[in-house]
C-alpha cells in the first residue's frame, strides 16, 4: 500500500497544474469581455428648460453690455492699472437666459417615443421670469446583466436600439474597476 501514495501525489499535483494551465490559459486566450444578457430596453428625451433672469454685474462704464439696465456710477482709480486717471466703475443688471430645470419623458420599446411637452411661463418681452424650450437630447439605452446580477447601462444609437431584443447575449468588455466599454461589446453565441 505504501506505493501508491507517492504515486497519488503525483496525480493530484498534475490535476492542480492543468486546472491552473486551463484556467489560466481560458483567461488569456479566450474570448474577452464578460458573458451579459440585455434585460431591458429604454428611451428617455430630456428637454432643457431655461428661464430669463436678471443678473447683476460690474465693468468699466466704457465696457458695458449694450443690453445693460439700471447702471448706477462711481468714479474711482483702476487697480490694474490700465487706466492712468480714476474712470467710471459702472454696476448694472442685464438679461440673460440660464437653465432652470429639465422635463423628461421615457418609456420602453412598447411605448412610441414622443418629446415633452411642458407649460412654460409666459412674461411680456424683455421682462424677467418667461421661460423657452433649451438644449434638447435622446438617449436610448439598453441593461445588461452577467450571470453575478452586475449591471451595466449602454447607450446605443436609435437604429442600433430598434434591432436589439430582451434575451440577447453579448461579450462586453469590463475594466478591472468594474466600467464597462460599451462600444467594444459583440454578440456573442453563448
Amino acid at each position: 500500500m505504501r506505493p501508491r501514495l507517492p504515486r497519488l501525489r503525483v496525480i493530484v499535483l498534475a490535476a492542480m497544474v492543468v486546472g491552473t494551465t486551463a484556467t489560466l490559459g481560458w483567461h488569456f486566450l479566450g474570448p474577452s469581455g464578460v458573458a451579459v444578457e440585455l434585460v431591458k430596453r429604454s428611451w428617455r428625451y430630456e428637454i432643457v428648460i431655461e428661464r430669463l433672469r436678471a443678473e447683476s454685474g460690474s465693468d468699466w462704464c466704457d465696457e458695458l453690455p449694450a443690453d445693460a439696465r439700471d447702471v448706477t456710477r462711481r468714479l474711482m482709480a483702476d487697480p490694474s492699472g490700465r487706466r492712468a486717471e480714476p474712470a467710471e466703475h459702472c454696476r448694472y443688471t442685464q438679461l440673460a437666459w440660464r437653465r432652470s430645470w429639465i422635463v423628461k419623458a421615457e418609456g420602453g420599446p412598447e411605448d412610441r417615443p414622443d418629446w415633452p411637452r411642458p407649460p412654460l411661463r409666459m412674461a411680456a418681452p424683455g421682462e424677467p421670469g418667461g421661460e423657452r424650450l433649451g438644449r434638447r437630447e435622446a438617449f436610448y439605452e439598453i441593461e445588461l446583466r452577467d450571470r453575478a446580477n452586475h449591471a451595466w447601462v449602454c447607450r446605443v444609437d436609435p437604429a442600433r436600439w430598434q434591432q436589439l431584443r430582451v434575451g440577447q447575449r453579448f461579450r462586453l468588455p469590463v475594466d478591472r474597476f468594474g466600467t464597462a466599454n460599451c462600444p467594444g461589446m459583440y454578440e456573442s453565441a453563448l
